[in-house]
């Protein structure tokens, strides 16, 4: 089979990529590779269940098919070049804004209208964390909810299905350079394209290192993200979500001076499972519709490690920790704050008596056993600072679920147009390095898009 653009890969960056080529030239032929299943498919066997029943499926649902990991996320687009990863080095950072408030026109008009943008201009809220030794990220954020989410990744996908080929359950096995484009293997089959756009995301990491590896593509070592998921009364930091809903707040440490920051803030909303290449860590969603929305607000507070050479595999590093979590709890560990600052482990029988009633069924233990104690440090460190601007963040019965781990794959070395060194090669959203969130990696897809339509 032969097409003018091949699309590795259906999360944000493809399906934007996919969306913006034909909006561009409804002419060319497109095919789209996945190895997920289709949106109305994407469904975990363990959804509800005690996460140690995961039966590990060869293909994860949750973060793979059609809308990658984003289509369950909360749906958070931040239109910010301050965090959700470097774009802008590349192709400058009013270019970035720019695309990336494009995206937020597309999801408005494809099921996104009715939710509410958010932003840190002109909060109170800066002042008060600088004057506690924090400091309030600038950003502006669509809401959009895991339910509203889908509904807009279901439009898109009726939109794009009868004008794209989508070939689902289909993992590429290699990808080759021809004279003039690019072959991809797969199931015993293959085919060609002119153009090739590879966006597979995070869970695609092992896969990205392969390809690189083959293609002599030169790639450098990114961070690794390491912390727990906190939940405890969405009235403690009410204040600050009403108005701001998701707060990047970052904190650098007394005793390491490690910068300790909030990500992927929850109001109301529930803490969940996640099953990375086989690894059981923690994440959070929260739904628009307020007959989803519960008494809880669950955010991250995260560690970045970045690492020096000889030492390259950050991802390795955190699924190492990950794992223990896994060996000693059976998944996901949570504890109250209480019993971590006093040293000891905690039981259900405390949790059941505690003031938060968790939103996960996770196995009461000790986190201290898991994290190194630089990084569980820095968490308590940043616990207290932030108890200053939302008081009751140190209550004994605030839950900490751990480990949470954001892995990034390996900066891919690329030119400003996201273009590998191979002409024709595009490589974008988390699967690049360079993207770390669903606003930056649409963004990257309309970017490289754009490019191809120019110069067809």
């Amino acid at each position: 089979m032969n097409y003018d653009v091949i699309i590795v890969g259906a999360g944000p960056g493809g399906i934007f990529s996919a969306y913006e080529l034909m909006q561009r030239n409804s002419q060319l032929k497109i095919a789209v590779f996945e190895a997920g299943v289709p949106l109305k498919d994407r469904h975990c066997p363990i959804d509800g269940k005690k996460v140690k029943s995961c039966i590990k499926c060869k293909t994860c649902a949750i973060m793979n098919g059609f809308g990658g990991a984003g289509a369950f996320s909360d749906g958070k687009y931040n239109i910010t070049n301050d965090f959700g990863g470097t774009l802008f080095e590349y192709i400058g950072k009013e270019q970035a804004l720019e695309l990336m408030r494009y995206v937020d026109d597309i999801n408005t008009s494809h099921g996104g209208e009715n939710t509410r943008m958010y932003s840190t201009a002109g909060t109170q809220f800066k002042k008060v964390c600088l004057q506690n030794k924090l400091k309030l990220l600038d950003a502006s954020v669509r809401h959009l909810g895991t339910d509203i989410n889908y509904i807009v990744l279901e439009q898109l996908y009726n939109e794009l299905k009868d004008k794209v080929e989508f070939h689902f359950h289909t993992t590429i096995d290699s990808l080759e350079c021809l004279d003039d484009g690019y072959r991809v293997h797969y199931n015993g089959q293959s085919a060609d394209c002119k153009k090739c756009i590879v966006s597979v995301g995070r869970s695609g990491s092992k896969w990205m290192e392969t390809i690189c590896k083959d293609l002599d593509i030169p790639t450098k070592s990114n961070r690794v993200d390491i912390g727990v998921r906190v939940e405890l009364p969405a009235v403690i930091f009410s204040h600050l979500t009403d108005e701001l809903y998701e707060s990047k707040i970052v904190y650098r440490t007394e005793k390491f001076e490690d910068n300790v920051r909030t990500f992927c803030m929850n109001p109301y909303g529930i803490v969940v499972n996640e099953n990375t290449n086989g690894i059981v860590t923690v994440n959070g969603h929260s739904y628009e519709g307020t007959e989803h929305q519960t008494e809880n607000t669950n955010f991250a507070l995260l560690v970045a490690k970045h690492f020096s050479e000889p030492f390259k595999d950050s991802n390795g590093y955190g699924e190492s920790i990950a794992r223990l979590s896994n060996m000693l709890g059976g998944g996901v560990i949570v504890q109250r704050f209480g019993d971590l600052v006093r040293g000891r482990r905690s039981t259900a029988g405390r949790i059941r008596e505690g003031l938060v009633t968790p939103t996960l069924a996770a196995t009461p233990g000790d986190l201290s056993l898991v994290l190194p104690k630089r990084i569980l440090d820095g968490i308590m460190e940043m616990i207290y600072a932030l108890d200053k601007i939302a008081p009751g963040t140190a209550n004994d019965d605030t839950l900490l679920y751990g480990v949470e781990v954001k892995f990034y794959n390996m900066e891919v070395e690329l030119d400003e147009n996201l273009e590998s060194k191979y002409r024709g090669l595009y490589i974008i959203g988390d699967g690049s390095g360079v993207t770390h969130s669903l606003s930056h990696a649409s963004a990257s897809g309309v970017y490289v898009a754009r490019h191809i339509a120019e110069n067809m």
